[in-house]
């Protein structure tokens, strides 16, 4: 997929894996520009899935190629192979850098695994070793939320990280609408979206 780089994005968020590709796709999905910086350097490569609810077994790469596939279909601006190298805290939002250029951006959700020097960097507080989040996945510094392995010691499960990107998601739609905001389909809904497939 071709590298696109927009001034602007509603959510930037830093890391291709479990959460930050369903962060990116909740977002989209309902109304909200999301851009996810992707270098592939994620554990799934070296993973297979046999505890993932609703999947029997698939190797790890397999299951990002269709995760990824999932979140192109509905829009989701992939910097795929750019790095994030500073995420920093403005007036207005948050500038995530790169060596193609800044990126602004109102929200910022990292899920960058166990790596949590951007966090460190942003000023984000730490519990111990790991991030310090709320059940929302929102951390001290007001809109930047961090999922999956830099949140857990040990908890590091796809399914666990597809879910803090979720509860990220969530809380961002939910302030942008100023009403709890829930992500449920019915099946009209897959028909409206997706025809007769």
């Amino acid at each position: 997929m071709p590298v696109v780089s927009p001034d602007m994005a509603d959510v930037a968020i830093v890391g291709g894996g479990p959460a930050g590709l369903t962060a990116g796709l909740f977002l989209q999905k309902n109304g909200q520009e999301a851009t996810v910086f992707d270098t592939d350097d994620t554990w799934m490569h070296k993973a297979h899935l046999f505890n993932y609810p609703g999947i029997g077994s698939v190797d790890g790469t397999a299951y990002l190629e269709t995760l990824r596939a999932q979140v192109d279909s509905f829009g989701v601006t992939r910097e795929q192979g750019v790095e994030v190298t500073d995420v920093s805290s403005e007036a207005e939002g948050f500038t995530v850098t790169t060596d193609d250029g800044d990126v602004e951006a109102d929200y910022v959700v990292l899920a960058t695994g166990a790596n949590r020097e951007l966090a460190e960097t942003l000023g984000c507080e730490f519990d111990g070793d790991v991030v310090d989040v709320d059940v929302t996945m929102e951390t001290s510094v007001d809109d930047a939320y961090a999922t999956g392995a830099m949140v857990r010691a040990e908890e590091w499960q796809a399914v666990i990280s597809a879910g803090d990107g979720a509860s990220a998601a969530l809380n961002i739609l939910t302030r942008e609408r100023g009403e709890h905001f829930h992500d449920f389909d019915v099946p009209a809904d897959a028909e409206a979206t997706f025809g007769d497939d």
